[in-house]
Parts: structure tokens; sequence; C-alpha cells
């Protein structure tokens, strides 16, 4: 594909000329018949070739007056249908985990550009979305549509006079999996505030594990957990706090397993009912504190048994403390092994680590 093709969209009606290329984001630019430059993703577009108006006809020995002269059918061009690409899964995107990134157009001048904003689906999972700005009377859908597990999908443009109205926003999101079977995810329905100074600030835009430039990152799921804290009434948060729990004390499990290799295994549970009686009193933080402190407590303690296999049973769930436990192993341990412990055992619910 070269500037200048004349190319047609496969997902929607329409297309026109290529006017640029964006090789790096894998976009290409796309003017209409009515001069408009449209963005569009390479794998979403084909090249049309050009059919010649004209066929040669051979010449016909006619063999008497009353023969009839059949001219041969004009060949019908035939544009060929794309195989749709295959849906490839990661073993950490059955934990759904959606982003929002922005990006400068102009990093250089953040007092007067306007901004690009992509959607990451970080999942095993197809997601139907839907983002709302504005408040009160003054809401409008600003991008809808559905994304395509483990992508990323360039959503809307902000400009610098429409920033304002990104304070309020609300995003709306269904995870679901095509021609397969997969467990239930919540409906994801979260009003972000957006602080727009940040915006303005080059520092906000940092670099991660999704883009080659740097950006503003807005952790969707993350969101909606902080909306569902903030959602529990002071009279629960008392309710709770004074309840006693008739739960018999358990300890935390640490299990030494022969392996048919004569390795032993330690099983060490994280789930909190097996590291507290009661959980009064504990907010969130608290808890996720808490079993990331076993965390560390038992790779110090085993951290002279060179290959000793450790599994941490830290359950599914919203992936919170998979995503913790993963992030201290590739920053503070990152010499040490780790990979999904049996899916046999213990399912989606398990890291093993290797002391190195």
């Amino acid at each position: 594909m070269k500037i200048g093709d004349t190319v047609r969209f496969l997902n929607s009606i329409g297309g026109g000329r290529v006017t640029r290329i964006d090789d790096k984001k894998s976009l290409v630019y796309v003017e209409d018949e009515d001069g408009f430059e449209v963005p569009a993703l390479m794998r979403e577009v084909v090249v049309i070739q050009n059919v010649s108006e004209t066929t040669n006809i051979p010449k016909k020995d006619f063999g008497s007056k009353n023969e009839e002269v059949q001219a041969k059918p004009m060949p019908v061009y035939t544009e060929p249908q794309p195989e749709p690409e295959p849906i490839v899964e990661t073993p950490e995107g059955d934990t759904l985990n959606a982003v929002l990134a922005f990006f400068p157009v102009d990093i250089k001048q953040l007092q007067t550009t306007s901004y690009e904003c992509y959607l990451v689906n970080d999942s095993n999972y197809f997601l139907f979305y839907n983002f709302v700005i504005g408040a009160k009377d003054a809401r409008k859908s600003v991008a809808n549509g559905r994304i395509e597990p483990n992508t990323q999908e360039l959503i809307a443009r902000v400009s610098k006079d429409d920033l304002n109205d990104w304070e309020h926003l609300q995003a709306q999101i269904i995870a679901f999996k095509e021609g397969k079977a997969y467990s239930r995810q919540s409906v994801i329905d979260a009003h972000i505030r957006l602080n727009t100074v940040k915006f303005y600030k080059l520092h906000s835009f940092a670099e991660n594990e999704y883009f080659d430039e740097p950006s503003l990152l807005v952790d969707l799921i993350a969101e909606k957990e902080k909306q569902t804290l903030a959602e529990v009434s002071p009279e629960e948060i008392k309710k709770a706090l004074y309840t006693k729990e008739e739960k018999p004390r358990q300890r935390p499990r640490v299990v030494k397993k022969e392996q048919p290799e004569g390795k032993n295994v330690i099983e060490v549970d994280l789930h909190i009912s097996q590291l507290v009686d009661s959980t009064a009193g504990m907010n969130n933080a608290d808890m996720l504190q808490l079993q990331l402190d076993k965390f560390h407590a038992v790779l110090d303690e085993n951290r002279n048994k060179k290959g000793q296999k450790i599994v941490f049973i830290h359950g599914k769930g919203e992936g919170v403390l998979r995503k913790e436990i993963e992030k201290q192993l590739k920053t503070k341990y990152k010499h040490y092994y780790f990979q999904d412990a049996s899916f046999r055992e213990y399912g989606f619910g398990a890291t093993m680590v290797t002391i190195k």
C-alpha cells in the first residue's frame, strides 16, 4: 500500500485515496469524495485494482450472412474477501483489563496542542464500549463500538477547547467472548473525574508497557473499583466494624508437597481469610498490604534455597493482587523465575516462583 492508492473500507461503506501512511501506528489516512481525511487501520482497508474498461474480442470467421455475432462478456471483477484474523489469547488475558491512553499531538506545545485518545483492550474479551462526556444536560457520546481482544484502537481526538468537557467522563463496557464459554465479567459503568491540569504537565506523560511513546494512562478497572468503594455508606462501614465474625481462626496455609522430580514445592494461600480472623476495620488497601507482606516474608525466608519452587495462591477475583505480585517479581525479584502454576490444580488463581 502506498500514497495515491485507491482503497475501500472493509468494515464500513466508503473509501477513497490514500494521502498519508503512519507505519508506527499502522494507520492510513484516506481522503473521501467530499475531501475529508479519514484515519483507518491498515488491516481494515483493501487496495482496489483498476480493471481495464476494454476487452480485446478476437475476430470471428463468418460462415454465412445468417450467422449471429456474439461478443464475449466483459470479465466481472470480484474483490477478494480477506480471511478473518484468528483471535490470539494470552495466559493473563482472562483478567479483564482496559485502559485509556492520551497522546499529545505535539508534546513540545502542551499549552495549545490537541490529543489523541486510544482504548487499549489488554484482555481476551471482546468489548462493547461507550464513552460519554459532559455533565447533566450537556452530555454526549464521543466514542462507541466494539474492540477485539488484545488490541488498541484510536477512538477520539480531543482539541484543547474540548478538553474541559472530558473532566466528567463516563465509561460503559461489556465484556464477552465469541463462540466459547467464559467466566462472567461485571459490567463496567464508571464515572471518572479526569484531572485536566495533568494534560498541561510534561511529567504526566510517561513510558508504559503499551506504547513506544509517552502517554497519560487511565486504568478503567481501577476507576471502577474506586467508585465501588466510594458507594459504601457510612452505616455499612459502622455495621462491619461492630459485627463479630463467627468464623473459626485459620492460619496461613503453608504446605510442602512432593513432586515427581523429587523437588519440594511450598504452597502459600494468600486469601485474606487465611491470614486474619476478621477483616473488621480494614479497607481494601489494608488487606492488599497484608497479603503482600506475607508474599515478601515467604520469599525472604527462602531466598537462599536455590531451585526452591513456591506456589502463591492468590485467586482470580478482579486480579489486583495478582498484578501487584507480578509487579514485585518484575522489579524487586527480577532474578527469580515465575510462571502460572498448574492449571489442573489451581486454575487461573496461582503463580509459581522458582528461587534462582
